[in-house]
C-alpha cells in the first residue's frame, strides 16, 4: 500500500529528527499516570501498542511544567523535577525500539486547573475563568510570569534527557498560554496584554527560553487554536498575524483550534467530516513555509493522503483515531485497510471519561486500549461451543471474539442483517459514522471460518439446543420505552400516526421534507434519543420543543456531545419544557403536566416519544429453564442485561474471554 499513498508513507526529517511516516498520534489525556504525576507501566505499554502499531510520531500527552499550580488534572503527568527522568527514558527506550519517534507535550493549565483538586487559586493573564461558569483566576504577576518561562524551558531540558526527539509546547485550548493569547481572555493593561505583539509575549519569551536550553538540532513544536471559534475570540486571520511573532523558533505548527467554550471543534463532534480542518494548517504552512499537522476528524487514509498531496499539511494528526485503532498504520501499509477499527467520534469513553468523570480512558470500539489483540495468541484447549443470541454490537463483539479464540461459535439474528440498533441510528444523516463500527464487525466476523451466523431466524430453545452449547449468549438488545400513558399505545408508530418512536421517524427519513419551517415538532424526553431527534429537525427549519421531567435537557452527555447540543439548543431557539410530565397522547398534540401542576396543550405536526430503552429479552427465560440442570453458562450482555450505550456492550462481549477462562477453555 505505500505506492497507494506515497505521501503517508514518505518519511520526512526535521532538524536532526527522521520520522518514517507522517501519522502522528496527538496528545490527549488519559489518566493513566500514577497519582504522583510520574509515569505509570500501564500508561506505557499504551503508547507502546501505537508505535508497534507503526505510527510514525507520537506526542505523548500534556505533562505540567509547574506542579500543583498548572496541573491539569488528578493524574496528569508531570516533568517539573528530574524524578520523572527515569520512567519518562523508559517510555522512549520502549518506543524507539519500534522506529517511532516521541515527543511530550509540556503545559501550563492556568485557569483550566481546579482548586479542588491544586489546593489553590488557578492562575492566568486576567481574572476571565476559562470556561462558563469556571473558577475566576488570579492574574499572575511579572515575577511570576518570568519563574514560568523558567519553568517551561527546564521541562524541555528534562524532555531532551529522557531521550524524547522533539517537545511540543502548548499554546492553545484554554491553557495558559491560550489564556495569554486570547481575547477573550486577556484583559491585561501591562506589556502583556493589549497589542498583538503583548499578548504573544509570554509564548515569545518560552519559545527563546526553551531553544537556549535545548540548542539548536532539537525540533519544537507548538500546538496552536488556529481559530478559537468563539465570538470575540481569534480568528484564522488573527492567529496568522500574531504567529509573526512566535515563528521564529518553532519548527513545526501543530493546527488545532477551539476554546472550552467551543470544545465541539477541537475534540470533534461526529457529525463533522474528515479533515474539515485541513484548511487552517495550509494557511499557516502557505505563510510561514514550516511543516504542519492537520487535524480533525482523520480516520479514512484516503483523506490523509489527500490533505498531503494537495499540500495542505505535512503530517496528519490522529488522536481519537489511535486509540480505537492501534493498528491503523500497520493495517493501512500492508494492504488490511478493511480491517481498520475506525473511531466514530462518540467521545464517550475519551472524553466523557477523562474530562467529564475523572475516570481512566476508554473507546466505544475498541474494548481493549492497552493491550491491544494481545487477546488472539490464546487459545482453547478443548472444544467450545457457543450460541450468540442478536446480532448487535454486543453479541457481534463476543461472537467474534469467541471465534477468534478457537471456539465454534453460532450467531442467531432475527432480522435480515446483522447490526442491531447502531445500524439504524446510523441511518440519521448527523449519525452516519455510527454505522462504521457495526460494518467494521460484521467485515471481521465474515473472516472467520468457525463463526456461523443464521439471519432472518428466530432464537429457539429448539434451535439452541440443536447446537449443543456450551456457553450461551444473550443480545437480544433493546426496544423504546412506552410507559402506560393514555393514547400512547393506541397512536404511537402506527402508519396513520403523527406520534411516531425514534425507529418509526429513521423509517420515514425519506418522507420528510427538507424544508421544514412551517412545521412543529415536539419531542418527548430529553436524553440523547430525543436530542438525536431535535438535531435532525431543527436543520430542516422545524420549529422544535422539547419536554423533560429532569431539570435540564441532556441530562448525562460527555462535555463534547453537552457543550455542542447546547449550541445547537441556542442556535435554533429550541423550547425546552423541563420538569414537566406527559399525562395524554393525541394524534396532534401532547397534554403534559408543569411543575406547578398546571395542564398544558403542546400541539406538533410530528410528535415524537423518546423516553429512552428498555431491555428485550424474549427468548431469555425460557433458555434459563430449559438449560436449568445442565453446565451450559448462560450470560446476558448489552441492552438485553439494561439498555445503555453502545461501550458497556463492546466490554461485556469481550468479556466471554473471562467466562471461557472461568470454564478452563483457555
Amino acid at each position: 500500500m505505500k505506492n497507494k499513498y506515497q505521501h503517508i508513507f514518505s518519511p520526512v526529517t526535521i532538524r536532526h529528527m527522521t520520522v518514517k511516516n507522517r501519522i502522528v498520534m496527538m496528545p490527549m489525556g488519559t489518566n493513566f499516570g500514577e497519582q504522583n504525576g510520574e509515569m505509570s507501566f500501564l500508561h506505557i505499554n499504551y503508547y507502546e501498542q501505537r508505535a508497534k502499531g507503526g505510527t510514525g510520531l507520537l506526542i505523548v500527552e500534556n505533562a505540567s511544567v509547574d506542579s500543583p499550580q498548572g496541573s491539569n488534572g488528578t493524574t496528569q503527568l508531570r516533568i517539573d523535577s528530574d524524578n520523572y527522568i527515569p520512567r519518562l527514558y523508559k517510555l522512549c527506550e520502549n518506543v524507539h525500539k519500534h522506529g517511532a519517534c516521541i515527543a511530550i507535550q509540556i503545559n501550563h493549565a492556568g485557569a483550566s486547573a481546579m482548586s479542588s483538586r491544586i489546593g489553590m487559586q488557578p492562575v492566568s493573564a486576567s481574572d476571565v475563568p476559562s470556561k462558563e461558569g469556571g473558577e475566576i483566576p488570579r492574574p499572575l504577576t511579572k515575577e511570576e510570569i518570568l519563574h514560568i518561562v523558567r519553568k517551561y524551558a527546564e521541562a524541555a531540558r528534562r524532555a531532551q534527557i529522557c531521550g524524547f526527539d522533539a517537545v511540543e509546547i502548548h499554546a492553545g485550548h484554554s491553557y495558559l498560554i491560550s489564556q495569554f493569547l486570547s481575547p477573550i481572555y486577556n484583559k491585561r493593561t501591562d506589556e502583556f496584554g493589549g497589542s498583538a505583539e503583548n499578548r504573544t509575549r509570554f509564548a515569545h519569551m518560552i519559545l527563546e527560553a526553551v531553544r537556549k536550553q535545548v540548542g539548536p538540532h532539537f525540533p519544537i513544536f507548538l500546538r496552536i487554536s488556529a481559530d478559537e471559534l468563539m465570538e470575540g475570540g481569534n480568528t484564522l486571520e488573527d492567529t496568522l498575524a500574531y504567529l509573526e511573532y512566535l515563528e521564529k523558533e518553532v519548527d513545526v505548527f501543530d493546527v488545532s483550534c477551539g476554546l472550552n467554550g467551543s470544545i465541539q471543534y477541537q475534540i470533534d463532534a461526529n457529525y463533522l467530516p474528515d479533515g474539515w480542518r485541513s484548511y487552517m494548517a495550509r494557511a499557516v504552512k502557505e505563510k510561514f513555509g514550516k511543516p504542519c499537522i492537520a487535524v480533525g476528524n482523520i480516520r479514512h487514509p484516503q483523506i490523509a493522503e489527500e490533505i498531503l498531496a494537495k499540500g495542505d499539511a505535512d503530517f496528519i494528526g490522529m488522536g481519537r483515531g489511535l486509540i480505537a485503532e492501534p493498528e491503523w498504520v500497520n493495517k493501512v501499509e500492508y494492504g488490511n485497510e478493511c480491517d481498520l477499527r475506525s473511531c466514530i467520534s462518540c467521545n464517550i469513553g475519551c472524553a466523557g471519561h477523562r474530562i467529564g468523570l475523572n475516570q481512566p480512558i476508554r473507546c466505544t470500539v475498541n474494548p481493549a486500549v492497552n493491550s491491544g489483540e494481545d487477546y488472539i495468541k490464546h487459545k482453547i484447549k478443548k472444544p467450545c461451543n457457543v450460541v450468540v443470541i442478536g446480532g448487535g454490537t454486543a453479541g457481534l463483539e463476543a461472537a467474534c471474539t469467541a471465534a477468534e479464540v478457537g471456539c465454534t461459535t453460532f450467531l442467531i439474528e432475527k432480522k435480515a442483517e446483522l447490526g442491531g440498533l447502531a445500524s439504524v441510528i446510523s441511518k440519521i444523516p448527523d449519525k452516519k459514522r455510527l454505522g462504521e463500527f457495526p460494518q467494521y464487525l460484521i467485515r471481521r466476523a465474515a473472516k472467520l471460518h468457525n463463526l456461523f451466523v443464521f439471519c432472518n431466524t428466530q432464537a429457539t430453545t429448539e434451535l439452541v439446543k440443536s447446537l449443543n452449547p456450551d456457553i450461551i449468549v444473550n443480545a437480544t438488545g433493546s426496544e423504546p420505552t412506552l410507559p402506560p400513558i393514555r393514547g400512547l399505545h393506541e397512536l404511537v408508530d402506527k402508519e396513520d400516526s403523527h406520534v411516531a418512536t425514534v425507529l418509526k421517524m429513521i423509517e420515514r427519513i425519506p418522507e420528510y421534507p427538507e424544508h421544514m419551517e412551517d412545521r412543529k415538532v415536539v419531542i418527548i424526553g430529553g436524553g440523547a434519543v430525543g436530542l438525536d431527534v431535535m438535531e435532525f429537525f431543527t436543520e430542516r427549519g422545524a420549529r422544535v420543543s422539547m419536554v423533560e421531567m429532569l431539570p435540564m435537557i441532556g441530562n448525562g452527555l460527555d462535555p463534547v456531545s453537552r457543550c455542542d447540543i447546547h449550541a445547537k439548543l441556542k442556535k435554533y431557539q429550541v423550547e425546552q419544557v423541563v420538569n414537566t410530565m406527559l399525562q395524554e397522547v393525541r394524534n396532534d398534540r401532547f397534554i403534559v403536566k408543569t411543575p406547578q401542576d398546571e395542564i398544558k396543550e403542546l400541539p406538533f405536526d410530528y410528535g415524537f416519544i423518546c423516553l429512552g430503552m428498555k431491555a428485550s429479552t424474549p427468548v431469555l427465560k425460557e433458555l434459563e429453564e430449559t438449560f436449568s440442570d445442565t453446565n451450559v453458562e448462560i450470560i446476558n450482555i448489552g441492552d438485553s442485561k439494561r439498555a445503555r450505550r453502545i461501550i458497556e456492550g463492546t466490554e461485556e462481549g469481550r468479556n466471554i474471554l473471562s467466562v471461557l477462562e472461568r470454564h478452563d477453555y483457555l
